[in-house]
């Protein structure tokens, strides 16, 4: 990757996510929640939840999820789609690791396809 010439961002060490856990990266395209699970995959979604706007980075992190808390929405961090009940979906951005260090190409964000609309009966429309 050729950072000078890329849209790849360095996000900083690995190391400086605990595990699991979350950081928000300030960019000029927006918020990114930077996402560390137990196993040590680290991924990037845009840090909004996609129900009321959110800090996923401030979210619980359990398996290969995201626990919006606001109002409990749990995102799929590889894809950014809400699990169901819920629907819903954030952006993610490609994520590389070298030298123990985080790179976020924040120029390729990816949305996944989504149903539209629950009839509030998902978790969040009840809670809201």
């Amino acid at each position: 990757m050729n950072q000078a010439t890329s849209s790849w961002i360095d996000a900083g060490p690995v190391d400086a996510i605990p595990s699991p856990g979350a950081r928000q990266l300030r960019t000029p395209q927006g918020n990114i929640a930077v996402v560390r699970t137990v196993s040590g995959t680290v991924y990037a979604i845009a840090d909004s939840c996609p129900h009321k706007g959110g800090p996923l980075s401030q979210g619980m992190v359990f398996g290969e999820r995201v626990q919006c808390p606001m109002h409990g929405l749990v995102i799929e961090l590889a894809t950014g789609t809400a699990v169901a009940p819920d629907v819903g979906v954030t952006a993610t951005y490609p994520v590389q690791i070298e030298g123990g260090r985080i790179f976020i190409d924040v120029a390729a964000p990816k949305t996944a396809a989504v149903s539209q609309g629950c009839g509030g009966e998902c978790a969040c429309a009840k809670a809201a």
